[in-house]
């Protein structure tokens, strides 16, 4: 039988995902009673999986009975891209001082990933990739709490993206990622963090004024699939 912290890391990654794929679109309502059935967990466990979304800025709480997937504003949105452009510069300084063979393996094996995805047009799994490179980064940085932080306004600025995104071609990020490896490779810290900036502008540059908000859909059909996916 799985642990109690087993079932809330599968359970937050189930969820985090169905967010961040746009399967769960903003506003969508997260019942406690319909998500411990799915997962078999207690509202005490759905409660910390619900706080750990909350942390990373994909679901709201507060003065709510139920818990829905986040809804920030563009205000927000501009914000939280404006702090992430000051953490990935760090991010690059930090990465570039334990360069080796392994750290280029590591990024250059997540590119192929998106290279995949693209090849296929899974344009959600595409997009998840898309953070996940920004994930891998930070976490390469040797630094917890940057790694932490950055953890969050990516999850953030995914949901936004989700919401607010103009359709695009995954192909311009992907050669972005690319390029961001070879600076790092060259030790090139002033080009790295250039880069950078120009790519998260680019990716901020995507939000749209207009806030398509879908029918919301069943929620125990998406958890079901992308639970499927998870223990594949």
């Amino acid at each position: 039988m799985s642990s109690n912290s087993d079932r809330v890391d599968v359970a937050h990654r189930t969820l985090r995902q169905a967010i961040i794929e746009q399967a769960l679109k903003a506003g969508t309502r997260l019942p406690e009673d319909e998500i411990g059935r799915h997962f078999a967990m207690s509202r005490t466990l759905v409660r910390a999986v619900l706080a750990k979304l909350q942390a990373q800025g994909l679901v709201d709480t507060y003065h709510k009975r139920t818990a829905t997937v986040a809804q920030p504003s563009l205000d927000e949105a501009r914000n939280a891209f404006a702090v992430r452009r000051a953490l990935e510069r760090e991010v690059m300084k930090a990465v570039i001082t334990r360069w080796s063979p392994v750290v280029e393996k590591i990024l250059s094996d997540h590119v192929r990933e998106e290279e995949a995805a693209h090849a296929k047009g899974d344009v959600r799994l595409s997009t998840r990739l898309a953070g996940e490179f920004h994930l891998k980064l930070a976490e390469l940085s040797g630094n917890a709490l940057l790694e932490r932080y950055l953890s969050e306004l990516v999850s953030r600025c995914s949901l936004i993206l989700a919401m607010y995104s103009r359709p695009h071609s995954s192909e311009c990020a992907i050669s972005e990622h690319s390029g961001l490896i070879g600076a790092l490779k060259k030790g090139d810290i002033a080009a790295a963090e250039h880069l950078m900036d120009d790519h998260l502008s680019s990716v901020e540059s995507r939000a749209l004024l207009e806030d398509d908000t879908a029918a919301e859909l069943d929620l125990g059909s998406i958890l079901s699939r992308f639970s499927a996916r998870g223990s594949g």
